[in-house]
């Protein structure tokens, strides 16, 4: 196996400016094949990336966190995937949206939209004197409220529409059944037991109540904000997560690729049916193409590769899932190769406007997979 073409298009990258550095992690069968850092974490002042910075996971959250915490609510029979969303909240059915099940929002074809700025009208009542308002409870619960109220885009599964908002509901669905919060059940139930040290939420409104700041000498800082007036370091993103209080279904997770990859390999096995953490059946499930969709290439909670040109590169196999999060950070698992690349970069630092890592992330992929067939 040969990785050293890889590695050079990340050099290049770096010296290029479509990202101040990044961490590749290479998996095969279950072990650590490759694993470097490029760049800097922050060139303001330069610090080197390490091979164990945490990032801002960003959409990562939706398959990693989300999903796999739906899942095991599946395996508890707490829900099931075609259970419609009014069983747990009725109001969600009013304008169109009466027929969406948990399926239809984890395969993004619910009709929801794909994005709202609730975060504006959160940081607006903030301003005018409620005070504390953004970043808090009480705002996680107005933004549910009016996804609740949205009107549907277009007819239930009859398309594909990738959604923050269907996420999001997934996100309050985990907290309904568990009486607890997103982050405490994927704590307890994911990330403690599989060991997962830097993987979590940062929690504003916990940070706030008792007065203390997160350790940030070893995560990677993204956006300069143009409304929160600084560079964004452990914390959230996303907008709407920050104004949620930095736990939300669709963004808010941050980890180091040692800790993807071990989840990533939990999965795997659990696919390949030696592993129960989740039944592999399940798992299975959630990984294959739906095929409900025309176009579509979702699955449930995770992406599959475009056939003519896909962030994974063009020498991927068709049994194959992934993810990509808008901060630079990518996922990609070839089932067929038992193997999977984790590429995770600040893109948006300082800016989120930053896109020349579009055009470079299918030719790191096509270098790993070609330097993991040789």
């Amino acid at each position: 196996m040969d990785f050293a073409a890889a590695d050079d298009l990340l050099r290049h990258g770096v010296e290029a400016g479509a990202f101040p550095g990044a961490v590749i992690l290479v998996s095969r069968a279950g072990k650590v094949v490759h694993h470097a850092a490029f760049g800097s974490r922050t060139p303001d002042p330069p610090e080197p990336m390490q091979p164990d910075t945490t990032f801002d996971l960003s959409s990562l959250t939706k398959p990693l966190a989300t999903t796999t915490a739906f899942m095991l609510l599946v395996q508890d029979r707490k829900v099931q995937l075609d259970d419609r969303v009014t069983r747990f909240f009725p109001n969600f059915g009013v304008h169109g949206k009466t027929y969406v099940t948990f399926r239809h929002l984890l395969a993004h074809c619910s009709g929801l939209a794909a994005w709202r700025p609730y975060f504006r009208e959160i940081a607006r009542r903030d301003r005018e004197g409620r005070l504390n308002f953004l970043a808090s409870r009480g705002a996680k619960e107005f933004v549910y409220e009016q996804i609740h109220r949205e009107k549907a885009e277009y007819e239930t599964g009859t398309r594909s529409l990738y959604s923050d908002l269907g996420f999001m509901t997934l996100g309050e669905l985990v907290e309904l059944l568990t009486r607890g919060s997103l982050d405490r059940f994927c704590r307890e139930r994911i990330f403690r037991p599989l060991g997962l040290r830097a993987m979590g939420f940062v929690d504003l409104t916990e940070l706030r109540a008792r007065k203390v700041a997160p350790l940030v000498d070893r995560i990677a800082p993204t956006e300069r904000c143009p409304w929160r007036l600084k560079v964004l370091c452990g914390e959230v993103h996303d907008d709407n997560a920050y104004a949620m209080g930095g736990v939300a279904g669709h963004a808010g997770l941050f980890a180091s690729a040692a800790d993807i990859d071990a989840l990533v390999c939990r999965l795997r096995a659990c696919w390949r049916g030696e592993d129960t953490f989740v039944a592999p059946g399940l798992v299975r499930e959630f990984w294959t193409r739906h095929p409900r969709v025309p176009q579509s290439t979702w699955a449930l909670g995770w992406d599959t590769p475009t056939p003519e040109v896909s962030s994974a590169g063009h020498r991927i196999s068709g049994r194959a899932v992934g993810h990509l999060g808008f901060t630079g950070t990518s996922l990609w698992i070839d089932l067929e190769r038992d193997a999977h690349v984790i590429l995770l970069t600040n893109r948006v630092h300082p800016r989120r406007d930053n896109e020349a890592i579009k055009a470079l992330r299918p030719a790191v992929h096509d270098a790993v997979w070609e330097g993991l067939d040789t």
